[in-house]
């Protein structure tokens, strides 16, 4: 079948994380059902307390991500990814935490889905295009690579440069999103954002990344804003503080997806770039489970070759039309496409 064809082509190798037993001490491990530690969601993940020496054990309590479960627990509610179960055994007025690491990946495969191309319009082949959005109508972009590194407000229909600002040279301009009125930008290595005015591009404030480090792709939902550092995990900032609150794993049924890159946010799922691939996936935000993914990569054979033209990056729906526009890295056009799920 041409999907899983497709499916092959877009999606990164799958890792799986075969953990083994953490325990620090001899005395009790922890055993489960999951096949080479790893297990479905919604399956019902099964506990058992290894203990070769037949110790008399007074209480056992376990958690998942710092909720209590039981020795039998559905995995419905939890997020996809990698993650730690903790055993509390009390025995012989002593304790004893034991851990055990397990993956979840995600119940279904993803689905395929094909686009329609719906207009065709001119884009900057020099830009080495990282971020795209559309803010009250009009587009806004941000592209990358020390010393070219710039924010931009486009017409999109002719490509004409509306406002231009260029990053210092020693900034690797990423992703770019607009939110109440504020224009966050991230840059790769330095561990910082910008925040802008949209309307004048003045610079208002800086912040610095937590654990994410890297700076890729960012978007909003109109609440949080959605943070990817090139790994499987997207972190969820905090728009007043901007610090890390949490973050999601994104997983396929197979494994992890890694080199996640620019990020939209569309109809109440995460559209994501994989770097790499002429491909985008469509995320869950709620647990992380990709749902579906689009092979664009017959769009850059119909862009003009040249020495640098590299892969497609840049993706915003634009809530006029209700239409999705997609462009790449030192691509010549910007394709408005519709999604048809097939």
């Amino acid at each position: 079948m041409n999907g899983f064809k497709h499916l092959i082509i877009i999606i990164l190798a799958f890792s799986l994380s075969n953990c083994g037993d953490n325990s620090d001490k001899k005395n009790f491990g922890i055993s489960t059902n999951a096949k080479n530690n790893t297990i479905a969601l919604n399956q019902v993940l099964e506990l058992n307390i290894k203990n070769p020496n037949n110790l008399e054990v007074d209480s056992i309590s376990y958690t998942l991500d710092g909720k209590n479960i039981e020795e039998k627990t559905p995995l419905s509610n939890f997020k996809l990814g990698s993650h730690d179960i903790i055993a509390t055994i009390k025995y012989d007025r002593e304790t004893e935490i034991v851990t055990q690491s397990i993956s979840i990946v995600n119940a279904e495969t993803p689905k395929v889905f094909g686009y329609q191309i719906i207009n065709t319009y001119p884009h900057d082949i020099t830009s080495y295009t990282q971020g795209l959005e559309f803010y009250n109508g009009e587009l806004y972009e941000s592209t990358g690579q020390k010393g070219e590194s710039k924010l931009r407000k486009v017409n999109y229909k002719t490509g004409e440069v509306l406002k231009n600002v260029n990053l210092a040279d020693n900034y690797f301009g990423e992703g770019l999103t607009v939110l109440n009125d504020n224009l966050y930008l991230l840059t790769w290595l330095s561990g910082k954002g910008f925040v802008y005015n949209p309307k004048s591009f003045e610079r208002k404030s800086t912040f610095k990344f937590g654990k994410s480090q890297e700076g890729w792709g960012i978007c909003n939902d109109g609440n949080m804003l959605y943070k990817s550092d090139g790994t499987e995990k997207i972190w969820l900032l905090n728009p007043e503080t901007l610090v890390e609150d949490d973050y999601i794993q994104v997983y396929t049924n197979k494994g992890k997806i890694g080199k996640l890159n620019e990020l939209e946010w569309i109809n109440g799922k995460i559209y994501a770039n994989i770097y790499q691939k002429n491909g985008v996936v469509i995320i869950n935000p709620e647990n992380g489970a990709t749902e579906a993914v689009i092979d664009f990569s017959p769009l850059k054979e119909r862009v003009t070759k040249h020495k640098g033209l590299d892969v497609l990056n840049g993706i915003a729906y634009n809530p006029e039309t209700q239409t999705i526009f997609v462009t790449g890295k030192r691509w010549d056009k910007l394709f408005e496409v519709k999604i048809i799920e097939e």
